[in-house]
């Protein structure tokens, strides 16, 4: 048994916050008590997390591990030691994979990979259509008896409104979750950053921010004809956040979620260095601003990292001809720390919940610390000082513009079915 002791529990799906240890029994949760209350217990493990967090395990519910396919950038065994260095304890995976994860053998494969090898667990996320060609429905419903838990053809819109009216009346009668990357592709066409004052100054094809504000209205819309779950992935714009906030005014199942660096990063950051460089691009001052109130009040419901791992070869050229996406397990927590808590724009209390019980109700799982529940856990300190440097990292890949960066504030440990995976 693993006894976390000492620590301040925060765990927003039971509203609790305040000095509790959790006693662990293998891969479950065996009981939550006052400090102290198991000093007597025999045969412990006990780490001491006195001055940490302790919370339920966090999920990066936007993630892409590589794997099949291009495992020169990532593996699933590679990315989720970097996610659980990270303080992740579940990951979802998209499926822009190589092949396309559009079917129940590559869903297999994922799953069945990611129990011999994953320092974190992994949940799958189906293609929308096949091959994410936006031409015809994927194998939605055999992939979901093989582990899926949502459906996107991440990394591209669903092609039409048409097949995604279709994708939506489908996924409604599995209870299956529809992830959008919200692009109008007409008007993101060639694009490599926002535009702006900045992409005319740098001589770069911006991309406005209304590619995505209209792709947002016409899956709310959809959602309306259709009574659908629609998630919008790695939200960037005000006029996205505007549409999402409408929706839910009017009960529609409609939620979104911000990536540590659009709320971290502007387009005035991007400077020809291709780690900057990523899909939605870096937005505005004032599009930043919306993100961080909608994270504050409640209209966000996720921070997800979409972590895009990318070998060197691909990512260090010219930014034109660079891929877009850059690393996000390691620094999630210190970005939000540093950006969000620390500057008092969101108690630690909605920090967890946007890494918890947020993600999980999308996917239709649970998480909390509470007898019973899975033993996974996330420890983290608010103060840690500790500098990111990408050579440090499991990761395959070394495209993050945090590197060298210091921060206060890190994880500390994260434990999965009971089993440390990480820790500091």
């Amino acid at each position: 048994m693993l006894l976390i002791k000492n620590g301040r529990m925060i765990d927003p799906a039971s509203k609790t916050d305040g000095a509790f240890d959790v006693l662990l029994d293998g891969e479950i949760i065996k009981e939550v008590g006052a400090p102290g209350r198991f000093n007597g217990s025999q045969n412990l493990e006990v780490f001491d997390a006195a001055g940490m967090i302790v919370a339920p395990g966090f999920i990066d519910l936007h993630a892409h591990l590589r794997e099949p396919g291009q495992e020169s950038s990532e593996t699933i065994e590679t990315g989720t030691k970097s996610a659980a260095r990270g303080g992740f304890t579940a990951v979802c995976c998209m499926p822009n994979t190589k092949p396309v994860h559009d079917n129940a053998s590559i869903t297999r494969f994922i799953v069945d990979k990611a129990q011999r090898v994953g320092a974190a667990r992994v949940w799958p996320i189906g293609a929308a259509s096949v091959g994410s060609q936006g031409e015809a429905i994927a194998e939605i419903a055999s992939m979901k008896e093989a582990g899926i838990v949502a459906v996107s053809d991440d990394g591209k819109p669903i092609a039409t409104a048409r097949l995604a009216r279709q994708v939506m009346d489908y996924c409604r009668s599995l209870d299956l979750p529809v992830i959008e990357h919200s692009e109008d592709v007409s008007l993101a066409a060639g694009a490599v950053m926002r535009e702006g004052v900045t992409s005319t100054r740098l001589g770069l094809r911006g991309m406005p921010a209304a590619a995505e504000s209209v792709c947002v209205a016409r899956d709310v819309q959809l959602v309306q004809l259709t009574g659908a779950r629609l998630h919008i992935a790695h939200l960037s714009a005000k006029g996205s956040l505007d549409q999402v906030r409408a929706a839910k005014a009017l009960g529609l199942r409609v939620t979104c979620e911000v990536t540590p660096h659009h709320f971290t990063l502007i387009d005035e950051d991007v400077q020809y260095d291709s780690h900057y460089k990523m899909n939605p691009p870096l937005a505005s001052r004032e599009d930043r601003e919306a993100l961080i109130a909608g994270l504050a009040d409640g209209a966000v419901d996720v921070i997800a990292t979409d972590h895009a791992p990318h070998e060197p070869a691909l990512k260090e050229v010219e930014f034109d001809r660079a891929p877009f996406g850059i690393l996000g397990f390691e620094t999630a927590i210190a970005l939000t720390l540093e950006q969000l808590v620390h500057t008092g724009k969101i108690s630690l209390a909605r920090m967890v919940e946007l890494y918890t019980s947020g993600p999980a109700a999308i996917i239709g799982r649970e998480r909390k610390l509470a007898a019973g529940q899975p033993a996974d856990v996330t420890i983290f300190s608010t103060s840690h000082e500790w500098t990111y440097r990408t050579n440090d990292s499991p990761s395959k890949s070394r495209n993050s513009p945090f590197n060298g960066r210091s921060f206060k504030g890190a994880p500390m440990a994260t434990v999965v079915a009971g089993k440390f995976t990480f820790r500091r």
